[in-house]
C-alpha cells in the first residue's frame, strides 16, 4: 500500500482518538450542567401520544408506565392506524385498568403521507386536547417523572421543542446487545456531542414535547408525513421560527426487539439511512472517525511487510473502551457496561451498515418497504 494511504488510514486513526476524548468531555459537561427548572405553578395540561403499531417485546409495560406519571393533568393517546391490529387488546386491558378519562384509543387509517409514525402522531394531534404534545415511542419505558422533566423546559417561551435522551435496556441475545451499543455508545454519546459543541441540530422524536401553537405556528405536522427523518425535520422548522430546541439530561429507557441477525441488520443500516438523509456531507466523513475498523485496516495493510502494529491496535481499542464506558455510566446503562467486550465487533459491522446505507435505497419499517430519495420515502409496490 503507498505511503499515502498508510498516512491517511494512521491520521483517521488518531482522530478517532480525538474524537472520542472530545466525546467523553462532551457527555460529562452535559450531565455535569443543571436542567432548568419549571416554576411549580407551570403545569400545562399534556397530550401523552403513543404510537402503536404490532406488537413488541414488553409492549406492556412499556405502554401502561405512560399512564402512571407523576403530574396533574394528562392524558394518554394511544394512536394506530389498522383496527385489527394485534396490539388493541393490550390497549383495552390497560384503558381499563386506568381512571376513566385518563386513557383513550384513538384508530384512524388516515395517511398523510408514507411515514406511519407520524400519520399515528399527527391524528392524535388532531383529536388530543391538552396544550402541550408529548411524543414518546411505544417501546419507551417512562419513570413517574417523566412528564414533569421533558414539560420543564418549555415555562421558557424561547423554548420551542423540548427532548429527553434515552437509552436502549433489556438485551436478551446478541443482536440485542449489539442494537444496545450502537445506540448507547455510539449514537447518544454522538447526539450529546453535537448538542454540547452546536456540530449540529439534533432533535430526537423518540421523546419530544411540544407547544399546541408551536406547531401551529410551523404549519402543523402535515408536511413531514413523508419524510424518513421527521423529528429532525421538525427541529429544523421551530429553529427557523427562531426557538430553541432542548434536550435535557432525563434518560428514558428504550426497548431492543430482535430475534435474529436479518432485523438487526436492517434495523442498523435503517439507523445509518436515518443518519445520512439528516446529514449527507457529516455522514460520509464519519468514516474518518471509525478508529477500530480503520486500525484493522492498517494494521492489515503493514502485514505483508512484516509489521504489525500491535500497541497501536490495542490503545485504539482500549481508548474505544473507556470512552464508551464513561458514556454508558452517564446513561445509567450497566447492561452496555457488561457486553462492551462486543463493542469492536459492532463497530467493525457499523462499518459494513454506513456503506450499505449509500448502496441501499430500501428502507424497512414495521413490515413495509420504502425507497428512499434524499430525505423523501416512497412506499414501494
Amino acid at each position: 500500500m503507498p505511503t499515502f494511504w498508510h498516512g491517511l488510514l494512521l491520521g483517521s486513526v488518531l482522530l478517532s482518538w480525538v474524537y472520542w476524548i472530545t466525546v467523553a468531555i462532551a457527555v460529562a459537561i452535559f450531565f455535569t450542567r443543571k436542567a432548568r427548572p419549571a416554576p411549580e405553578s407551570y403545569r400545562p395540561s399534556v397530550s401523552l401520544i403513543k404510537p402503536v403499531c404490532g406488537l413488541e417485546k414488553d409492549l406492556y409495560t412499556n405502554l401502561s408506565s405512560a399512564c402512571a406519571q407523576d403530574y396533574p393533568d394528562y392524558e394518554v393517546i394511544y394512536a394506530l392506524q389498522n383496527p385489527e391490529d394485534s396490539v388493541l387488546p393490550i390497549l383495552e386491558r390497560i384503558r381499563a385498568e386506568n381512571p376513566p378519562n385518563r386513557v383513550r384509543i384513538l384508530i384512524d387509517p388516515t395517511a398523510a403521507g408514507p411515514n406511519g409514525r407520524l400519520c399515528n402522531i399527527l391524528n392524535a394531534t388532531r383529536k388530543a386536547k391538552g396544550d402541550v404534545l408529548v411524543y414518546s415511542d411505544s417501546d419507551m419505558l417512562l419513570a413517574p417523572d417523566y412528564l414533569r422533566a421533558i414539560t420543564a423546559p418549555l415555562a421558557d417561551p424561547a423554548v420551542g421543542v423540548s427532548c429527553t435522551l434515552y437509552r436502549a435496556h433489556g438485551a436478551v441475545n446478541v443482536w440485542e446487545s449489539l442494537e444496545l451499543l450502537s445506540l448507547n455508545a455510539e449514537f447518544v454519546p454522538s447526539m450529546i456531542f453535537a448538542t454540547v459543541t452546536g456540530a449540529a441540530l439534533a432533535c430526537p422524536g423518540a421523546s419530544q414535547a411540544v407547544r399546541r401553537e408551536t406547531l401551529e405556528k410551523i404549519g402543523g405536522l402535515a408536511p413531514m408525513a413523508d419524510s424518513l427523518v421527521e423529528d429532525l425535520e421538525l427541529g429544523r422548522r421551530i429553529v427557523g421560527e427562531g426557538l430553541q430546541v432542548v434536550i435535557g439530561p432525563h434518560v428514558a429507557a428504550t426497548g431492543v426487539d430482535l430475534g435474529s441477525w436479518r432485523p438487526w441488520w436492517r434495523h442498523q443500516v435503517y439507523w445509518d439511512q436515518n443518519t445520512r438523509a439528516a446529514s449527507p456531507v457529516g455522514f460520509f466523513f464519519t468514516c474518518l472517525v471509525r478508529g477500530v475498523p480503520l486500525v484493522v485496516l492498517y494494521s492489515c495493510a503493514l502485514l505483508p511487510h512484516g509489521i504489525f502494529k500491535l500497541e497501536l491496535l490495542l490503545a485504539t481499542l482500549a481508548l474505544r473502551l473507556i470512552s464508551a464506558a464513561s458514556s454508558c455510566l452517564y446513561l445509567g446503562d450497566a447492561e452496555g457496561l457488561r457486553t462492551l467486550w462486543l463493542l469492536p465487533l459492532r463497530d467493525l459491522t457499523g462499518a459494513a451498515t454506513w456503506a450499505a446505507s449509500f448502496l441501499q435505497r430500501e428502507v424497512h419499517w414495521k413490515g413495509r418497504v420504502f425507497v428512499l430519495s434524499g430525505n423523501r420515502l416512497v412506499e414501494s409496490v
